[in-house]
């Protein structure tokens, strides 16, 4: 989940042509913007939507879908309307605490539950509490969350429950040695658990490219690599980091990494993992062009190489995803603004079903119906 405008004039020149826009990336190009506009205003006027909301009580987004005992649990951002006005800081994103959503399949009843998590029950919070994801091992449960601390820097916190669907108690501290946004956890064939995470932009990544935060915004070059997403692998109690942080390398197919200025490639935020016939699928948001794009990998670590899109741009800014397999078939959760007429910060969680084609490519996906 993005939600911080940049400075630059191509930035700003976005943010001043397009209503929907939540927030944009320094070297977005008129190229991706045009195209990013004419999407969403077709998809509004001329389209209809290929899936329903999963719940339309509460908003929801960032869907981090599981399968635990055989049901499908959803840890989503909770999307409230704070009041706040859209800024280049992405203030109104203001999420305040976490509800779990469930059901025993795909099209079958959707239940929220009660509260999971609440910001005044994390000790260190300060504000905004964006895309969770949540594991399981020897009997409980870990909800891993993003959320800006007192001095307003991300760090990435854990919380435990008996039940999948909470209350979860938070840890005292952030993990350590964490920062940025977005974790995803995978556990791999081997019952290893790895967490990705990162963001660029309001997700602050780019304050870290040294080790230590720095709180001015730097990017590389448009022509040199990209920032790269990170991995982790987790200790055996599920509340640390067991070891150094590590790059997640996004390559092209000459092997060589994706570059700063490569918008429609390369990482801007929402990392997630799956494994299919004994490879690793590396999937992400581009951000400032909309897709949710992947690639293939031998390790979990990577490094991986480009594929494609799974998911083409959908109605508001942001996009956000996880993918997961129930009773024999594969699901990709998303999350569009339908459900709010277009408001960004205002989003609903739909979900699909994705297909592996024979040489384990993905299909490509598009949110809306055919004309």
């Amino acid at each position: 989940m993005i939600h911080k405008l940049s400075s630059r004039p191509a930035a700003l020149a976005f943010m001043a042509a397009s209503v929907l826009a939540a927030g944009c990336q320094s070297n977005t190009t008129d190229k991706a913007t045009n195209k990013a506009e004419t999407t969403t205003t077709e998809a509004t006027d001329k389209k209809a939507f290929l899936s329903e909301p999963l719940v339309k009580e509460i908003y929801t987004a960032d869907p981090s879908a599981h399968v635990f005992n055989g049901k499908i649990y959803v840890y989503p951002s909770h999307d409230i309307d704070a009041g706040i006005p859209d800024n280049d800081n992405g203030d109104q994103y203001a999420m305040r605490d976490y509800r779990v959503l469930s059901m025993d399949s795909v099209g079958g009843k959707v239940t929220v539950h009660d509260v999971a998590l609440d910001i005044k029950d994390v000790p260190w919070a300060g504000r905004q509490m964006w895309a969770p994801d949540a594991a399981y091992h020897n009997g409980t449960y870990y909800l891993y969350f993003p959320v800006k601390d007192k001095q307003d820097i991300f760090h990435l916190g854990v919380a435990t429950s008996s039940s999948p669907t909470g209350p979860f108690k938070a840890q005292p501290e952030p993990i350590k040695g964490s920062f940025s946004m977005d974790p995803a956890v995978f556990k791999d064939t081997d019952g290893t658990y790895y967490m990705y995470f990162g963001g660029i932009w309001g997700g602050q990544l780019q304050r870290w490219s040294t080790g230590e935060y720095n709180p001015k915004d730097e990017y590389p070059a448009d022509d040199q690599p990209a920032l790269m997403p990170k991995v982790a692998r987790l200790t055996k109690d599920m509340l640390q980091f067991d070891g150094p942080v590590k790059d997640v390398q996004i390559l092209d197919n000459t092997g060589k990494p994706l570059l700063t200025g490569d918008n429609e490639r390369r990482f801007f935020e929402a990392a997630w993992m799956h494994k299919y016939n004994g490879k690793y699928y590396f999937s992400y948001s581009t951000g400032d062009t909309h897709y949710i794009a992947y690639g293939i990998g031998d390790s979990p670590t990577g490094p991986f190489t480009y594929q494609g899109v799974i998911l083409n741009p959908v109605l508001g800014w942001t996009n956000h995803h996880s993918i997961v397999e129930h009773k024999g078939k594969w699901y990709l959760f998303y999350h569009d603004a339908s459900l709010s007429g277009g408001k960004n910060h205002l989003r609903s969680v739909k979900v699909t079903e994705l297909k592996h084609r024979p040489d384990g490519t993905i299909e490509a996906i598009t949110a809306y119906r055919p004309n």
